[in-house]
């Protein structure tokens, strides 16, 4: 027993050192070295599942050579990088958030583009299935989530009859998200001729880091014109078909133009690092011809990066404001560079509201994000619970002129260890139109009263507090 003993006293002891000498943030350090002490064997488990970061060979590799589709896009740009001809001279937010963008996350500024927002699985899916029908050269589609239920199997049968055709098909999965797949149903699209792939795949052991690091984003291109992206990943539930979860209500974009080409760009980035096959030509970047201005950059971030691009971006855009700041999210663990951002903005006057999941998906997270509330409202910050089911939105609104939409909550985890995309849109009119679908979900929520949130019971407060404990550990 005295060697056990000792042998726990030195695995603390050392990893405690280790976690030291990174020198993380001191909040995160102290967590560490609490959990470690008070749970030696099960803090060394999750120290190895949680805290360890995997720029590896693999991500290596992929900076070293997975440049040349972002290399073939650039041939593509309109404007360069200092030539932004649709923003006012006056308003320098967009100017610094772009190049924020650009140098972070090498997101592009895409002027000519036309975007369609989709604001929940019935209009994503309607016109998806239409894009997939269409397709005359390649499909390609990457998910977090795709269930082998009624609208997987009709998206598989589309596919698969594609194939037939001669058309390229490339599907993306991630290794946990779509864990639930059967073993035959992904063998069922390789012998139908569909070249599918696990992002990170679940192999023994399972205890390993690669395991909290997770494919997050939602791409489909067909034929480098046509793009979606957004939060709704493949499965009945996102079409409100589940009884247990209800009415879902989520934000996906359909693009045209431009920014085609670099979310095509993303993707074959993934596809490398997976299959190390490097895909180019024109028959993946064709030229476009859209007269329409619509500005948007899309951001992708993950641990692959020394830059969270997408984080940068968001407490940019909230620090630039002037009138109105406007969050949809179902998931709200902000960092805290965000909490003072918002706090801030509304300290100052601004319209700071935010919308969360008033109908709680995962218990654990939501007891997290309660823990945040309280000082943000007593800063000003106007928080809301969306209660008509679940809400699954992640959307970003600044001063009705700027608007972002994509996979990646407002919480740690999206920050630091998934790999996520979002859209910047420099839009008025696109921002109004989601300004007013923010509104109708407005009417569908509940607004929480400081006073009231204050009495709930302890024993809300002690699961909070827990919960929120293991929060910088993601």
């Amino acid at each position: 027993m005295l060697w056990v003993i000792l042998l726990v006293c030195v695995q603390v002891l050392l990893l405690g050192t280790v976690i030291i000498l990174e020198n993380k943030d001191p909040g995160k350090t102290v967590t560490w070295l609490f959990i470690l002490s008070l749970l030696p064997l099960l803090g060394f488990l999750l120290f190895i599942l949680f805290a360890q970061k995997q720029r590896n060979k693999l991500f290596k590799k992929k900076a070293q050579k997975t440049n040349r589709p972002k290399q073939r896009i650039n041939e593509y740009d309109t404007f360069p990088k200092n030539e932004y001809p649709t923003f006012s001279p006056d308003n320098n937010l967009d100017l610094k958030l772009a190049n924020l963008l650009m140098n972070s996350g090498y997101a592009h500024l895409r002027i000519h583009n036309k975007v369609d927002v989709l604001v929940n699985g019935r209009e994503k899916f309607k016109a998806l299935l239409q894009s997939l029908e269409n397709a005359a050269h390649h499909i390609h589609l990457s998910y977090y989530i795709f269930k082998d239920d009624e609208i997987g199997a009709d998206i598989l049968k589309i596919l698969s009859q594609k194939v037939s055709e001669g058309v390229e098909v490339r599907v993306l999965l991630d290794g946990v998200g779509s864990l639930s797949l059967a073993g035959n149903f992904m063998t069922t699209m390789r012998q139908a001729g569909i070249q599918a792939q696990w992002y990170f795949p679940l192999r023994f052991p399972f205890l390993t880091p690669r395991l909290n690091l997770r494919y997050h984003r939602k791409i489909v291109i067909i034929d480098g014109y046509v793009g979606y992206m957004g939060g709704l990943n493949i499965g009945d539930e996102y079409l409100s078909r589940d009884p247990k979860l209800g009415f879902w209500r989520d934000t996906h974009l359909k693009l045209s133009g431009e920014s085609v080409h670099t979310l095509q760009g993303i993707f074959l980035n993934d596809w490398y690092t997976v299959t190390h096959q490097e895909i180019n030509g024109e028959n993946y970047f064709p030229r476009v011809e859209i007269p329409d201005i619509l500005p948007i950059q899309i951001g992708a971030s993950g641990p692959d990066s020394d830059c969270a691009s997408i984080l940068q971006g968001f407490f940019v855009a909230i620090t630039m404001a002037k009138q109105s700041i406007k969050i949809e999210t179902p998931y709200f663990i902000p960092d805290e560079s965000l909490i003072m951002a918002l706090k801030t903005a509304a300290l100052s006057g601004l319209d700071v509201q935010i919308i969360i999941q008033g109908v709680p998906e995962h218990k654990v997270t939501y007891w997290a994000m309660n823990s945040y509330l309280e000082e943000l409202l007593e800063a000003g910050v106007k928080i809301y619970k969306y209660m008509k089911g679940i809400l699954h939105a992640k959307v970003l609104l600044i001063d009705e002129t700027l608007a972002s939409v994509g996979s990646a909550n407002m919480d740690v985890r999206s920050f630091s260890l998934d790999f996520e995309i979002s859209a910047f849109m420099y839009d008025e009119k696109l921002t109004l139109l989601l300004v007013q679908d923010f509104e109708n979900d407005l009417s569908e929520s509940r607004s929480i009263d400081l006073e009231v949130f204050q009495t709930r019971p302890y024993s809300e407060r002690l699961k909070e507090s827990f919960a929120r404990l293991f929060s910088p550990l993601l």
